[in-house]
């Protein structure tokens, strides 16, 4: 399976609705960096993805974007190949 890191803060729905469709695909570990409380993830975050929202998700190095991507990644059968790479 592969590595699927998430930047996230506890109160977004996103993120939630994020990792139940991964968990639903079979990820059981889900690295979360949580700009919430580290803000200069934050920074990070977005000087790596280049976007301010929440989620960010990473599969492995493949940045995925946010939920709206993540749906579409699934929707269009691409996601599952990459989490089992």
């Amino acid at each position: 399976m592969a590595k699927v890191v998430m930047y996230c803060t506890q109160v977004c729905p996103y993120c939630v609705n994020a990792e139940r469709l991964l968990k639903n695909r079979g990820v059981t570990e889900i690295e979360k960096i949580r700009i919430d409380l580290q803000p200069e993830m934050r920074d990070i975050m977005v000087a790596k993805t280049g976007r301010r929202t929440v989620p960010q998700i990473y599969i492995d190095d493949y940045h995925v974007g946010g939920f709206d991507d993540l749906v579409e990644l699934d929707q269009a059968d691409e996601l599952m190949p990459r989490l089992n790479k």
